[in-house]
């Protein structure tokens, strides 16, 4: 049985359409603001990549998005200049939920959207970063627009959107579509002045192993942290996906960032994650197929 299947062996003919449409409607309005006129972002054949690229399948995939983006922001805020970047010049404390979406808006509008948009986006963000800088508690100065720092933040992002992807909806995923992947994300990565930029799963892996000797932790990524994996879900309905997407994020991060961190490896509890992960990603499919 595949997962197109299975929920909807749940409901009658008639019920399935509505149960689609109402759960549909629940997480476009986790991603889009409705007050600021946002809406999904329509595929494009003229974007970036186009409709047969790995990145199409991957960043389509509502949950494996979702636990993936919360491992990558957990990885990147152990890095200070990463950190102080947030910490200084982001209203996080107040709008948490704006800036995840907003960086979903980002991905989904560089991996669908036309190639005009895409590059206006990126340039958007380019501007942003020209602004962002400052100084560590150690006195060393940083840059968001850094070559080295946006390295480091592409392939947190890259490697988790892909780990949990495998986890959660392609498990035997060939090699040579996992390195594509990071081939097509390079473009991307490239435009927004990161360097080096990998372009295979062994280069970004070793590139985070490389940067592991500048990462720590002190009161301030404890606090984001908390932030990112405490805050209140926006609605009732929503609170329960978002403590089990918060537990399948901290599953997914490498044990030594969880040890960072200082997260519990839920070894007990594992199984019971994940198994409820796989049910929502599959629930979730079904919905927007």
């Amino acid at each position: 049985m595949s997962y197109r299947d299975g929920p909807a062996a749940k409901y009658p003919a008639s019920l399935a359409q509505p149960v689609k449409d109402a759960i549909a409607a629940r997480v476009v309005a986790v991603f889009n603001d409705k007050s600021r006129g946002e809406k999904p972002v329509a595929r494009q054949p003229d974007g970036m990549f186009g409709q047969n690229a790995v990145a199409w399948r991957i960043h389509g995939d509502v949950t494996a998005m979702m636990v993936g983006g919360i491992a990558s922001l957990l990885l990147q805020m152990l890095h200070p200049a990463v950190l102080a970047g947030v910490w200084d010049h982001s209203n996080f404390r107040s709008d948490m939920h704006g800036r995840l979406r907003r960086t979903a808006r980002f991905i989904a509008t560089t991996t669908y959207a036309s190639r005009t948009d895409a590059e206006a986006i990126i340039t958007r963000v380019r501007n942003i970063h020209a602004r962002v800088g400052g100084t560590l508690p150690d006195g060393t100065t940083y840059e968001a627009n850094d070559p080295a720092l946006l390295a480091y933040v592409h392939v947190t992002e890259t490697l988790c959107f892909l780990s949990s992807w495998m986890r959660y909806a392609e498990p035997r995923m060939r090699k040579t579509d996992q390195d594509r992947y990071f081939a097509e994300m390079a473009q991307i990565a490239k435009a927004l002045g990161a360097d080096p930029v990998p372009t295979t799963l062994a280069g970004a892996s070793a590139l985070l192993n490389k940067m592991r000797p500048q990462l720590r932790t002190d009161a301030r990524t404890s606090e984001v942290a908390d932030l990112i994996l405490n805050r209140r879900a926006s609605t009732l309905f929503a609170e329960p996906l978002q403590v089990l997407t918060m537990q399948a994020a901290i599953d997914l991060l490498p044990p030594w960032a969880r040890r960072m961190h200082n997260l519990p490896s839920a070894t007990l509890t594992k199984p019971l994650i994940r198994a409820g992960t796989l049910g929502v990603a599959r629930t979730l499919r079904w919905v927007f197929t």
